[in-house]
Parts: C-alpha cells; sequence; structure tokens
C-alpha cells in the first residue's frame, strides 16, 4: 500500500490547485479524479462558456461599428469552426494543468475513489494511506422534478456544451448567472432565445442596479424574457405556464447544481442542509479529513475553490492561517455588459453609516470611444473609519476593472488610498478614482 501525506479528491479547480500547493509545500501527495482534470470549471462551465461569450462579442462589436460607419459584408458564421476552436483552447488549457501536475511530481490516479474513516482511498482496487484527505468532488446540474418532464429531451449545463451546430432556437428555464451568459453566448450568433424564470426578476444574487441595464441589453439581442409566472408541466416540446405556453425546438436546465456527496454520506460526515459541514480551515466532523468548493457552500466559484484548498492545505501544514475573508472574493457575470462586485451591496448596508457612491460610465472618455456608455461604478465605504466595504462596476471589461479595488482592500488601503492612485487617461479605470473622491464630495465628473 502507498502512503501518502496527503489525498485529494478531484482535480476540479479547486482539488488540483490545492494538491499543486501541498506538493510545493513539501508534502507527498495523490490526486485522485474519476473525469477530466480541471473539473466542471474547465470542462462543462465557466471556461466553455466564456470562450462562446468572447465569440458572441465579436458578432456585437461588428454590429456596433455599422452604425459608427463601418461597414462589413454579410455575416456568416461558421458555428462548428467556433466549436472547435472552443475544444482546442480546453484542450490547451488540460494539457497545462497535467503539467502543473506532473511538474509538481503529484502522483496522479484515474479512477472514482472510496474512502474510509480510516482515510484508506481504494482506486481502481488500489488502496493508499494517507495522513490528511480533501474532498473536492463538486457538484451536478439540478434539474427540478417537472410534470412531464420525462416527454422531452432537454440539455443541462454539462451537456450544452458538446453542441457542434447553432440552435435556431433555444429555451433556458431558469434566470441565474448561468442561464444569462449562455442567452449572451447564443442570442448574438443568431439563436433564437427564451429564458423562463419563475421569479420577478433575474440574476437575483447580483446587484439590483445591474440587472435592468443587462435585461435590456437581453431584450436588445431578441431575447424573448417571461418572467413571475409558475410552471405547470412539460408536453413533449411545449413548456405549459402559468403566463402561457411556450413552444421550443431545444431546451436547457439552467436550475442550479447540486453538491455530489456520495463519499461524504458514505463517512457520515456531518452535513449542513445539503452541504458539507466545515469549520474555518474546511476541515469536516472527522478529523484530517478536509472538504472545499462546491460540497461545503458558499460561493460557488472556481477561484473561490482554489482559494479554500489553499486554506485546507496551510492548515494541514500547522501554519494556523486566518480565515478567508468572504467579503474580498469576487463575484463576476459575463454578460454585456459585464457585472463585477466584491463586499456588500448597497441594500446590505445601513445607508446611515456608509457613503455611497455611483458613477455612469455614459461620462468616462474611453467608455464612450469603445461605445460601451451602459455601465457605473458604484463605491460603498464605511463613514467612520473610511474603510472600503464594497464595489461593483457594470460595463464591459469590468472583471478586470474591479481589481484595483479588490486589491486596496486587500491591502488593508482605505477610500482615500484610490483617491490618490494617478489613474491614466483615457481609461475606464479612472472613473474608479472619481468614484472614489465622490465619498469626500470632490468627484470632478460627478
Amino acid at each position: 500500500m502507498k502512503h501518502f501525506d496527503l489525498a485529494v479528491i478531484g482535480a476540479g479547480a479547486g482539488g488540483y490547485v490545492a494538491a499543486i500547493h501541498a506538493a510545493k509545500s513539501g508534502l507527498k501527495v495523490a490526486l485522485v479524479e474519476k473525469g477530466k482534470v480541471g473539473g466542471a470549471c474547465f470542462n462543462l462551465g465557466c471556461i466553455p462558456s466564456k470562450i462562446m461569450i468572447e465569440h458572441s462579442k465579436l458578432v456585437q462589436k461588428l454590429q456596433l461599428v455599422k452604425e459608427w460607419g463601418i461597414h462589413t459584408s454579410n455575416l456568416e458564421i461558421d458555428f462548428e469552426k467556433l466549436s472547435k476552436r472552443k475544444d482546442d483552447i480546453i484542450h490547451k488549457l488540460l494539457e497545462n494543468i497535467h503539467f502543473y501536475i506532473n511538474n509538481a511530481s503529484i502522483r496522479y490516479y484515474t479512477g472514482e475513489a472510496k474512502v474510509s474513516k480510516e482515510k484508506i482511498v481504494t482506486v481502481n482496487d488500489e488502496k493508499l494511506a494517507a495522513n490528511n484527505i480533501i474532498l473536492a468532488t463538486g457538484s451536478k446540474p439540478f434539474v427540478p422534478p417537472f410534470k412531464g418532464l420525462e416527454t422531452s429531451s432537454y440539455h443541462t449545463t454539462d451537456t450544452i456544451f458538446n453542441i457542434t451546430e447553432l440552435p435556431k432556437q433555444l429555451t433556458i428555464i431558469g434566470g441565474g448567472v448561468i442561464a444569462v451568459e449562455l442567452a449572451f453566448s447564443l442570442a448574438p450568433l443568431g439563436t433564437n432565445v427564451t429564458i423562463l424564470n419563475h421569479s420577478s426578476d433575474i440574476l437575483q444574487t447580483e446587484e439590483p442596479d445591474a440587472r435592468p441595464i443587462v435585461r435590456n441589453k437581453l431584450m436588445d439581442l431578441g431575447v424573448e424574457l417571461v418572467l413571475d409566472f409558475e410552471f405547470k408541466e412539460i408536453q413533449q416540446n411545449e413548456v405549459i405556464t402559468s403566463r402561457g405556453n411556450y413552444p421550443f425546438e431545444n431546451l436547457l436546465f439552467a436550475t442550479g447544481r447540486r453538491p455530489n456527496t456520495e463519499i461524504a454520506n458514505n463517512l457520515n460526515l456531518e452535513m449542513d442542509g445539503k452541504f458539507i459541514k466545515v469549520n474555518e480551515h474546511f476541515e469536516t466532523s472527522i478529523p484530517n479529513i478536509y472538504a472545499i468548493g462546491d460540497i461545503v457552500g458558499g460561493y460557488q466559484l472556481a477561484h473561490a475553490a482554489s482559494a479554500e484548498g489553499i486554506q485546507a492545505v496551510e492548515a494541514i501544514l500547522g501554519n494556523n492561517p486566518a480565515p478567508i475573508n468572504q467579503t474580498v472574493i469576487p463575484r463576476c457575470v459575463y454578460s454585456t455588459p459585464e457585472i463585477a462586485t466584491f463586499g456588500l451591496l448597497e441594500y446590505e448596508v445601513n445607508p446611515n453609516d456608509c457613503i455611497i457612491t455611483k458613477l455612469p460610465l455614459s461620462s468616462n472618455a474611453k467608455a464612450l470611444m469603445e461605445g460601451n456608455k451602459d455601465g457605473f461604478i458604484k463605491f460603498i465605504a464605511s463613514k467612520k473609519n473610511d474603510e472600503i466595504l464594497g464595489a461593483c462596476v457594470v460595463g464591459d471589461g469590468a472583471t478586470e476593472i474591479l481589481n484595483s479595488m479588490l486589491a486596496t482592500k486587500v491591502a488593508g488601503g482605505k477610500a482615500t488610498d484610490l483617491t490618490k492612485i494617478i489613474f491614466p487617461h483615457p481609461t475606464k479605470s479612472e472613473q474608479i478614482g472619481d468614484a472614489a473622491k465622490a465619498v469626500y464630495w470632490r468627484a470632478i465628473n460627478a
């Protein structure tokens, strides 16, 4: 039986990062994955969806420049070639991960793992003994048990990225981040998209002021938004709702994900609802067995899982790391325009204790040059001590623009520190400096 300091079960964004960090910290590591390295993020989620969104952004840009006076010949979409490009990029990224794993001298196993309370991992009839185990088994799509569902074929977020032909029509059930991003991926290419979301709005976990901007953009792209209704049943190729009947050619469920807790259940780990209960170092109810990522709740984001993996490894190394500060984990929506936030949102703070500033991008020179005037930068600071409590950027490139504010907060900086940065002009980032100055009523462009 081989012996390891650490066995990591699952080679997704959390698992492989934890394994490499542990190996480079001097631990002997085994990494077990039953599917493809990279997990859902690289193979079934954030990476393929963002590649498709990049394709669609170019199409939207071509439509925009026609208004400026730049005319092109008839636009043709070779979706098969676009799909191949997506697959090629993913293949390269997975090759890179395998290289990093090998370079760190990690023993990699392909197969389904079974774990005992004695920390014995069995893979393909081979037994591995580990002093510590990290469970990073991820999640799977959740499909609600709709009446009549068995009468129709449908996609989940695990299958939609396998398509090689551009669908003429797609009905998406769900109104969260994944549903919206997939609508932006396909509608600009020519797919007639319908979003059916029983709630009163889309993106209900995101900044409220961003939602109408994204809604309007979806409708500009021809997406049919159907909100605030009750589902009744599915009849072959038709969704029956309290608002009416909606026929479909292709159906996608983007209705969230559920944690893969089979190993946790077999170990009889203590649970917190449907998630594994862990402490601040992600240790479970069994000492020296840890859990990270989608199986422990919190932000179900690849970068959050990676941070949790490193946190668990640091605890295993005996470094007693400080708990992860949830307010510095960025949340991103790759819509058009993008939404990027960290910390608290406006409705989560007491307005008597905070100063909230909001500057539109329509006054920003670079945004106007690029034709991206829809959006804003919102900044929340404490009246008491200038602490940066939260921020939101809505606009093209928001997921990059946010980082200077986030870096300032992580470094212990205050709102006053952002006012001291000399941002280059013209850039969209310079709006950050003005938003910070607005805290002290000294903004130039407000």
